[in-house]
Protein backbone atom coordinates (compact mmCIF):
# COMPACT_ATOMS: atom_id res chain seq x y z
CA UNK A 1 0.00 0.00 0.00
CA UNK A 2 2.86 2.60 1.06
CA UNK A 3 4.20 2.21 -2.69
CA UNK A 4 1.52 2.44 -4.45
CA UNK A 5 0.78 6.17 -2.55
CA UNK A 6 4.35 7.31 -3.15
CA UNK A 7 3.41 6.07 -6.60
CA UNK A 8 0.56 8.35 -7.44
CA UNK A 9 2.11 11.27 -5.14
CA UNK A 10 5.08 11.39 -7.90
CA UNK A 11 2.41 11.26 -10.39
CA UNK A 12 0.42 14.24 -9.37
CA UNK A 13 3.92 16.01 -8.57
CA UNK A 14 4.70 15.98 -12.13
CA UNK A 15 1.49 16.82 -13.57
CA UNK A 16 1.61 20.73 -14.64
CA UNK A 17 -0.86 22.61 -12.75
CA UNK A 18 -2.62 24.55 -16.03
CA UNK A 19 -3.14 28.42 -14.44
CA UNK A 20 -4.71 32.05 -15.40
CA UNK A 21 -1.02 34.00 -16.00
CA UNK A 22 -0.59 37.66 -15.86
CA UNK A 23 2.23 39.28 -16.23
CA UNK A 24 1.97 43.06 -14.72
CA UNK A 25 4.12 46.28 -15.97
CA UNK A 26 3.93 49.26 -13.58
CA UNK A 27 4.61 51.92 -16.80
CA UNK A 28 4.44 55.43 -17.09
CA UNK A 29 2.37 55.34 -20.32
CA UNK A 30 1.72 52.02 -23.11
CA UNK A 31 -0.68 52.00 -26.11
CA UNK A 32 -1.68 48.70 -27.59
CA UNK A 33 -2.08 49.59 -31.67
CA UNK A 34 -4.35 46.94 -33.90
CA UNK A 35 -3.73 47.75 -37.91
CA UNK A 36 -2.53 50.68 -36.78
CA UNK A 37 -5.55 51.86 -35.01
CA UNK A 38 -4.94 52.71 -31.26
CA UNK A 39 -7.46 50.04 -29.03
CA UNK A 40 -6.25 50.65 -25.68
CA UNK A 41 -3.94 53.52 -23.77
CA UNK A 42 -2.88 54.39 -20.43
CA UNK A 43 -0.97 57.87 -19.06
CA UNK A 44 0.24 55.48 -15.85
CA UNK A 45 -0.66 52.42 -14.09
CA UNK A 46 -0.31 48.93 -15.13
CA UNK A 47 0.17 46.77 -18.36
CA UNK A 48 -1.44 43.60 -17.78
CA UNK A 49 -0.73 40.66 -20.50
CA UNK A 50 -3.66 38.11 -19.68
CA UNK A 51 -3.03 34.30 -20.26
CA UNK A 52 -5.90 31.93 -20.00
CA UNK A 53 -5.57 28.03 -20.47
CA UNK A 54 -8.34 25.54 -20.94
CA UNK A 55 -9.00 24.57 -17.62
CA UNK A 56 -9.39 28.14 -15.68
CA UNK A 57 -12.64 29.05 -14.29
CA UNK A 58 -14.43 32.63 -13.12
CA UNK A 59 -12.54 32.14 -9.79
CA UNK A 60 -9.26 32.77 -11.69
CA UNK A 61 -10.40 35.23 -13.01
CA UNK A 62 -11.74 36.87 -9.87
CA UNK A 63 -8.36 35.52 -8.06
CA UNK A 64 -6.31 37.62 -10.58
CA UNK A 65 -8.28 40.57 -11.13
CA UNK A 66 -8.13 41.41 -7.06
CA UNK A 67 -4.84 40.81 -6.89
CA UNK A 68 -4.02 43.04 -8.97
CA UNK A 69 -5.97 45.61 -8.00
CA UNK A 70 -4.13 45.63 -4.40
CA UNK A 71 -1.05 44.79 -5.65
CA UNK A 72 0.66 47.62 -3.47
CA UNK A 73 4.13 48.10 -6.23
CA UNK A 74 3.66 51.67 -6.25
CA UNK A 75 5.35 54.54 -4.75
CA UNK A 76 4.68 56.30 -1.31
CA UNK A 77 6.52 59.58 -0.58
CA UNK A 78 8.96 57.94 1.27
CA UNK A 79 9.50 56.04 -2.52
CA UNK A 80 8.27 52.76 -1.07
CA UNK A 81 6.25 50.50 -2.90
CA UNK A 82 3.23 50.77 -0.07
CA UNK A 83 0.44 52.09 -2.86
CA UNK A 84 -1.93 50.20 -5.20
CA UNK A 85 -3.25 51.69 -8.26
CA UNK A 86 -6.39 52.77 -6.62
CA UNK A 87 -4.51 54.80 -4.15
CA UNK A 88 -2.51 56.66 -6.84
CA UNK A 89 -5.30 56.88 -9.61
CA UNK A 90 -3.18 54.91 -12.06
CA UNK A 91 -5.20 52.73 -14.96
CA UNK A 92 -5.04 49.41 -16.72
CA UNK A 93 -4.41 48.31 -20.21
CA UNK A 94 -5.73 44.49 -20.29
CA UNK A 95 -4.11 42.64 -23.39
CA UNK A 96 -4.49 39.12 -23.99
CA UNK A 97 -1.63 37.47 -24.53
CA UNK A 98 -1.74 33.43 -24.88
CA UNK A 99 2.11 32.76 -25.52
CA UNK A 100 2.38 33.12 -21.45
CA UNK A 101 1.58 29.39 -21.83
CA UNK A 102 4.04 28.07 -24.36
CA UNK A 103 5.83 25.07 -24.05
CA UNK A 104 9.47 25.47 -25.25
CA UNK A 105 10.62 21.83 -23.58
CA UNK A 106 11.18 19.96 -26.92
CA UNK A 107 12.58 21.52 -29.94
CA UNK A 108 13.12 25.33 -30.66
CA UNK A 109 9.38 26.23 -31.77
CA UNK A 110 6.95 27.00 -29.16
CA UNK A 111 3.99 25.07 -28.72
CA UNK A 112 1.07 26.93 -27.43
CA UNK A 113 -1.05 23.39 -26.88
CA UNK A 114 -2.09 24.64 -23.23
CA UNK A 115 -3.72 28.45 -24.03
CA UNK A 116 -7.27 28.13 -24.57
CA UNK A 117 -9.36 27.92 -26.99
CA UNK A 118 -11.29 30.97 -27.67
CA UNK A 119 -14.74 29.62 -27.02
CA UNK A 120 -13.65 29.71 -23.36
CA UNK A 121 -10.68 31.98 -23.20
CA UNK A 122 -13.23 34.76 -24.14
CA UNK A 123 -15.35 34.79 -21.69
CA UNK A 124 -12.83 34.28 -18.97
CA UNK A 125 -11.64 37.47 -20.68
CA UNK A 126 -14.89 39.67 -20.34
CA UNK A 127 -15.48 38.11 -16.92
CA UNK A 128 -11.89 39.37 -15.51
CA UNK A 129 -12.59 42.84 -17.36
CA UNK A 130 -16.12 42.76 -16.00
CA UNK A 131 -14.72 42.38 -12.27
CA UNK A 132 -11.58 44.69 -12.97
CA UNK A 133 -14.50 47.33 -13.88
CA UNK A 134 -16.77 46.60 -10.60
CA UNK A 135 -13.50 46.96 -8.26
CA UNK A 136 -12.74 50.28 -9.89
CA UNK A 137 -15.57 51.58 -11.14
CA UNK A 138 -14.35 51.66 -14.60
CA UNK A 139 -13.63 49.72 -17.29
CA UNK A 140 -9.91 48.82 -18.19
CA UNK A 141 -8.37 49.85 -21.75
CA UNK A 142 -7.85 47.11 -23.65
CA UNK A 143 -6.30 45.18 -26.97
CA UNK A 144 -8.67 43.28 -29.37
CA UNK A 145 -8.80 39.79 -28.84
CA UNK A 146 -6.91 37.50 -31.15
CA UNK A 147 -5.84 40.12 -32.83
CA UNK A 148 -2.28 40.49 -34.36
CA UNK A 149 -1.52 43.39 -31.54
CA UNK A 150 1.97 46.05 -31.40
CA UNK A 151 1.99 46.81 -27.91
CA UNK A 152 4.23 50.02 -26.81
CA UNK A 153 5.19 50.96 -23.00
CA UNK A 154 7.79 53.01 -20.83
CA UNK A 155 8.22 50.46 -17.80
CA UNK A 156 8.41 52.23 -15.08
CA UNK A 157 11.09 51.09 -12.18
CA UNK A 158 10.93 48.94 -14.12
CA UNK A 159 8.34 46.51 -12.12
CA UNK A 160 7.20 43.32 -13.68
CA UNK A 161 5.54 40.98 -11.84
CA UNK A 162 4.00 37.27 -13.55
CA UNK A 163 1.02 36.32 -11.19
CA UNK A 164 -0.67 32.41 -11.44
CA UNK A 165 -3.76 31.96 -10.59
CA UNK A 166 -2.71 28.15 -9.18
CA UNK A 167 0.05 29.16 -7.53
CA UNK A 168 -0.45 32.08 -5.23
CA UNK A 169 2.72 33.34 -3.64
Amino acid sequence: MCCRLEFWVVILLRLKVEDMRALIQRVSSATVSVNGRITGQIDGGLLILLGIVQDDTTSDADWLARKIIGLRIFSDADEKMNLDMMQTGGKLLVVSQFTLHAQYKKGNRPSFIRAARPEVAIPLYEFFLQTVQQLTGRLPATGEFGAMMEVTLVNDGPVTLMLDSKNPE
